[in-house]
């Protein structure tokens, strides 16, 4: 499954770079509560893999909130991650 990388957790005068918000294509919370604590990679564009793992909900909504131990590169957001089931 792959998911959206939306941007990094922030609040109004910090920004967490190892902590970013998921996007998924399915619109069901049940569906999506199924995927915390799954771990998810994120492939840069030299082939480097990143991985980390999806810990809880972002908001009311499909938003998750995944964390990584090395800080994602800017250039991730927006990007798509793949999700192992």
């Amino acid at each position: 499954m792959n998911a959206v990388i939306v941007n990094y957790r922030r609040g109004r005068n910090t920004q967490n770079n190892n902590q970013v918000l998921l996007e998924l294509e399915s619109t069901e919370r049940k569906e999506v509560a199924g995927l915390i604590g799954k771990k998810c990679v994120y492939t840069t564009i030299t082939g480097k893999k990143l991985s980390g793992k999806i810990m809880a909900f972002h908001g009311n909504k499909t938003t998750l909130r995944a964390g990584f131990e090395k800080p994602l590169p800017p250039e991730a957001i927006g990007k798509t991650l793949e999700i192992k089931e």
